[in-house]
């Protein structure tokens, strides 16, 4: 049974940083993209970065690109997103995602974790 496990979330100020981490199991992860979805209250979710099986590829959503660093450690089974120079607007439900195609990790992936969450006071 794949599980994905968020921690890291918490509250920052406007300009500080977090690293959030996924634990995954039950899976081959070497084998599946990942990837990091938000939800703020109110709004949408949202894809906000993603990596493929050995880290050659990445993806992030415009309002995170130089800012938000996404990573993995396929020897600990463990995704990773640093978030800097955070902003309240990216106050949200930070959620790991895993899939074995690298459009669903973007668009449609497979498997959630339960998500942690990231609240920057301004």
């Amino acid at each position: 049974q794949v599980q994905l496990v968020e921690s890291g979330g918490g509250l920052v100020q406007a300009g500080g940083s977090l690293r959030l981490s996924c634990a995954a199991s039950g899976l081959t992860f070497s084998r599946y993209n990942m990837g990091w979805f938000r939800q703020a209250p109110g709004k949408e979710r949202e894809f906000v970065a993603s990596i493929s099986f050995t880290g050659a590829l990445t993806s992030y959503e415009d309002s995170v690109k130089g800012r938000f660093t996404i990573f993995r450690d396929n020897a600990k089974n463990t995704l990773y997103l640093q978030m800097n120079n955070l902003t309240p607007e990216d106050t949200a439900a930070y959620f790991c995602v895993a899939d074995q195609s690298w459009v669903a990790t973007r668009l449609r992936p497979g498997y959630w974790g339960q998500g942690t969450q990231v609240t920057v006071s301004s």
